[in-house]
């Protein structure tokens, strides 16, 4: 049986005397997972309203730990918007029908799906099976004649009176069942939305790409347009999305991939490798807990001057300073000093929860490994753009990047194919770029990127056509085991 750990903000002390494994953010994050102990669930009891917040990291942590989560990253992020009406939950007579006026236009909470108020626990049942959430608020509206519904995630400390009482034992009754996942729903038709932003300053894949694309998977049957999320309305007219844009949690590219998953298509970047590569603590955590190569870095979650001497103890100066979201190089800073790490730390701690502290090493480039379902697809070195220490150089008065040169993987270090590949399988079965630094015969993992850079003349150099090939042949093998 897993092991049940019960995580809140900062205090513990009003759950301590119901359970004994109540354990505070910080002990998480510092102490867990701890070695031969049973895996574990995590309750996250968290505020999860505020993006980058610490039950934002919860979730994320325990996804990267191998821990189950409740709320799980996803449902967190679906809910943390605050009050709004459900688009994809659309109500049904049983919900509503024989409901007492007294209950309408008022609030109601759900504890595991428990409903506060007893006429409303069909459709508190409900919602649990599709927002998997400790706590949801929500209210049944009348409007014009007709019933609505508004959901909102809620915390513990939201909580008052004999309200606690009933979350309490309703949490009682809830560790000794099994969690369950909904399976998505399978549709019958092969057709690709691949999806572009004609706007952006730096995409995944030019345009002499994406026509590759279209006609590699034309060749294997599938039908396949290029298309803008102002497109995609409709997006279940589709079988597969083919995310060809810059992804981000906060961001249309993460909402439509969720929609995507939930509606049955086949999905690259699905949410789930979203979710994991977009967050650089996510990817540390896993790192280290499943033993993937990678530089000494370290989470920090304040500037004070007990956490800077830890620093100084561990690294020597110059160290690099990550925030958790950037890409192309973006939200990565240098610093020579104390004074500029303290500066630094106190800059983006304002912004996120936690900041990553990383061990700084030079290299004249890094190591692009493009991996497809677990095995390499491509291998890219990158040189650091002229007289800057990263591959994109933001400082410039416009964006510079270094040369490149495209190898076949046979011809790439053993040991760099390892990594990458074991770096890929903590993220998913997906198409990743694995960004590697490698010194004298041993790899370090930087990053995996779920959107990886795919341009005609440059990640192709090698393989040309064939590489646009294998990628739609994934696709089509993902459709055929779905049956459509």
């Amino acid at each position: 049986m897993l092991q049940t750990l019960i995580v809140v903000d900062d205090d513990t002390s009003s759950l301590d005397d119901f359970f004994s494994d109540v354990i505070s953010f910080t002990v998480y994050l510092r102490d867990y997972p701890k070695k031969n102990e049973p895996r574990a669930r995590i309750i996250n009891l968290c505020d999860t309203e505020h993006y980058l917040s610490r039950g934002y990291y919860c979730s994320l942590l325990a996804e990267a730990r191998r821990h189950r989560a409740m709320p799980a990253l996803k449902t967190v992020n679906e809910l943390r918007s605050g009050v709004w009406k459900s688009d994809d939950f659309p109500l049904l007579e049983s919900d509503y029908k024989g409901v007492h006026e007294s209950v309408v236009n008022e609030d109601h909470f759900a504890f595991f799906g428990q409903s506060t108020t007893p006429a409303l626990q069909k459709l508190a049942s409900r919602l649990f099976r599709h927002y998997p959430a400790p706590i949801l608020r929500f209210t049944l509206l009348r409007e014009e004649g007709r019933y609505a519904l508004k959901v909102a995630r809620a915390g513990y400390a939201d909580l008052h009176g004999e309200q606690h009482a009933r979350f309490v034992e309703a949490m009682k009754a809830f560790i000794g069942k099994d969690w369950r996942k909904t399976v998505p729903s399978a549709n019958l038709r092969w057709d690709m939305a691949i999806l572009v932003n004609p706007q952006e300053a730096l995409p995944p894949s030019d345009k002499a790409a994406i026509g590759r694309f279209i006609r590699a998977a034309s060749a294997l049957g599938i039908r396949a347009e290029a298309v803008t999320a102002a497109e995609l309305e409709n997006i279940a007219n589709y079988d597969a999305l083919f995310i060809r844009e810059g992804t981000a949690i906060d961001h249309h590219t993460y909402r439509l991939s969720l929609r995507a998953e939930k509606a049955g298509l086949v999905v690259m970047d699905d949410p789930t490798s979203i979710l994991r590569c977009c967050n650089k603590v996510f990817l540390h955590d896993a790192f280290d807990y499943q033993g993937v190569p990678s530089l000494q870095t370290e989470v920090v979650m304040d500037s004070s001057a007990e956490t800077l001497d830890r620093l100084e103890e561990l690294f020597t100066y110059p160290v690099v300073i990550k925030t958790p979201e950037g890409s192309f190089s973006t939200g990565v800073f240098k610093a020579e000093s104390r004074l500029a790490l303290q500066q630094r730390l106190e800059s983006l701690l304002r912004e996120t929860a936690l900041v990553l502290v990383q061990e700084y090493l030079y290299t004249e480039y890094d190591w692009r490994v493009g991996v497809l379902n677990g095995k390499p697809l491509y291998s890219c070195r990158y040189y650091m753009a002229r007289d800057h220490w990263q591959i994109y150089n933001h400082s410039a008065q416009k964006v510079v990047d270094g040369r490149w040169d495209t190898l076949p993987t046979f011809e790439t270090p053993k040991a760099v194919l390892d990594a990458a590949c074991a770096a890929a399988a903590v993220v998913g079965d997906g198409l990743y770029g694995v960004d590697i630094k490698q010194k004298d015969n041993i790899a370090f993992v930087i990053e995996v990127n779920d959107n990886p850079s795919i341009e005609h003349d440059v990640e192709d150099g090698y393989l040309g056509d064939e590489l646009y090939r294998q990628i739609m042949a994934e696709f089509l093998r993902r459709l055929e085991a779905r049956g459509r």
